[in-house]
Order: C-alpha cells, then sequence, then structure tokens
C-alpha cells in the first residue's frame, strides 16, 4: 500500500514571495494550449479560414477570463451557495481555494461566445478548435490536485496495489487515488480521442460535441472513485454533484454532434 507523499505544497521560496505548485499548473496548461492551439492553426483547413498565431493569444486571454471567474462563480454557486451568500467578501478569494470545472466550463463559453461576436467568427468555429487543446490543461491541474494530496478517492480494498493513504483525510484508510485517474481520463484518454478526432475536417460543432461528450461521461465514471465533497455528500440517486452536473454535459454533446451532422448531410456548413 502507498502512503501520499506530502508534498510541500509550495515549489519555490523567493525571499518573501511563494510559487505554489497549482500556480504551476496553471502556467502549464496555459502553455501546453498555446502550443497545441498553435498547431491547431497551421493545419489546412483552418489556415485556410484565416486563423493564426495571434487569434490564439487572444483565444488564451478570454479563455483565462472565463475558467477564473467561471470557475470560482460555479464552486460558489453549485458547491457552497449557502455558505457564501453568508460571505459575501469570500466570493472572490480565490487563494483561499474553490474551482469548478463546470463552472470555468461555463466561463469558457461565454467567453468565447465574447470572442466570436468580437470578431465575426461562428461560435461553434471557435469551440471546435480550442477543444482538442483543452484535456492537457485538465490533466495539469489534476497533477496539482494530487501534488496538494486534495480531492481524494473512495476507499478502497488494501489489496489494490497501487490503493494509497491520504494523511490529509483525517484517517489511515486505503483510499483510490482519484487525482491520477482523473488525469488519465480527461485528460489523457480525453486529450487523444480528441486530437485523432479532430485532426480531419469534420462538421462545425461535431468536436465540440464530441468534447463534451467524452468529459462528461468520463466524469461521470470516475467520479465513483472519489470521495464526495463532505459538504455536500451524494445527492439523489447516491450520485455525487460532479455526475449530476456532467449528465447535462452528456445530453448537450449529444444534441449538438447530432444537429451538427444533420446539417453537414443537408449540405449545409
Amino acid at each position: 500500500m502507498w502512503v501520499h507523499p506530502q508534498f510541500d505544497p509550495v515549489a519555490v521560496h523567493l525571499g518573501p514571495f511563494a510559487i505554489h505548485w497549482y500556480g504551476l499548473t496553471y502556467l502549464a496548461a496555459f502553455g501546453m494550449f498555446l502550443w497545441l492551439a498553435n498547431k491547431r492553426v497551421r493545419q489546412p483547413q483552418w489556415a485556410a479560414g484565416g486563423w493564426s498565431s495571434k487569434d490564439v493569444d487572444d483565444l488564451l486571454f478570454f479563455g483565462v477570463l472565463g475558467v477564473v471567474l467561471g470557475g470560482r462563480l460555479g464552486y460558489v454557486l453549485f458547491y457552497k451557495p449557502d455558505y457564501y451568500i453568508h460571505n459575501l467578501g469570500e466570493v472572490l478569494a480565490v487563494w483561499k481555494g474553490g474551482m469548478s470545472f463546470h463552472g470555468g466550463l461555463l466561463g469558457v463559453v461565454a467567453a468565447m461566445a465574447a470572442f466570436a461576436k468580437l470578431r465575426g467568427r461562428r461560435f461553434f468555429e471557435v469551440t471546435d478548435l480550442i477543444a482538442p487543446c483543452v484535456p492537457t490543461g485538465l490533466a495539469a491541474g489534476r497533477v496539482g490536485n494530487f501534488i496538494n494530496g486534495e480531492l481524494w478517492g473512495r476507499a478502497a480494498d488494501p489489496s489494490l496495489p497501487w490503493a494509497m493513504v491520504f494523511p490529509q483525510s483525517g484517517t489511515a484508510d486505503p483510499r483510490h487515488p482519484s487525482q491520477i485517474y482523473q488525469f488519465l481520463g480527461e485528460g489523457v484518454f480525453l486529450g487523444l480521442l480528441m486530437w485523432f478526432y479532430a485532426r480531419n475536417p469534420r462538421a462545425t460543432g461535431q468536436v465540440s460535441g464530441l468534447f463534451l461528450i467524452g468529459y462528461g461521461a468520463q466524469r461521470f465514471v470516475t467520479e465513483f472513485f472519489r470521495q464526495p465533497d463532505d459538504f455536500l455528500g451524494l445527492r439523489a440517486f447516491n450520485l455525487s454533484q460532479g455526475q449530476w452536473l456532467s449528465l447535462p454535459m452528456i445530453a448537450a454533446g449529444v444534441a449538438i454532434w447530432l444537429w451538427a451532422s444533420r446539417r453537414a448531410a443537408a449540405g449545409k456548413t
């Protein structure tokens, strides 16, 4: 049985300043987005549409705003509304922790809609471009979760070869390293799926639809191994909040993919 190594959350001390591992994972996520998105805009179907590296830089700026604001507000509204309604001064206190992927996704959707409007682009054209570039950032975030020893898994059979004790949980129970499961699911598996699917021209909206389906499905599955938040527990039908939030993602992804496919079959772009 393994024991979480209790990493120091601070990667580097520079006098009175501290650089946290979690901050470095965000920087890595943004760096990988730039690298992959620049590879995307050089592909013939995107270069022919007038996309350039300057667009990628602007997309990152819009995306960072969407991730940070949406992720924080999503956590406030989806996970701790009762707490924050009585502590409004802490709503923007991101340094105290608390970010939601589903909120971040909504924030990015709003940011990409604004980008599309300002640039005269179709919304799904924009989201199709960036969707394959997102999973590496999600993987980086899960590495940060593991380093911090947070979002640990549910109790596991001690005979499981990779079962791990997370002292931060307050118990010595062996647990599933759910951060690693999610790293593999939403990072490695989803990243490969999206990249190979999107490398050939697709009907506008299909890549975005597949991303929603893929992320929602893997998140729904991996949540069975992740310990629910103490302040929420399991919801109806013994599903976690993350699973309930993933179901509309899957449904929206299926609807978008089918809509895009039907438009392509009808000769529309």
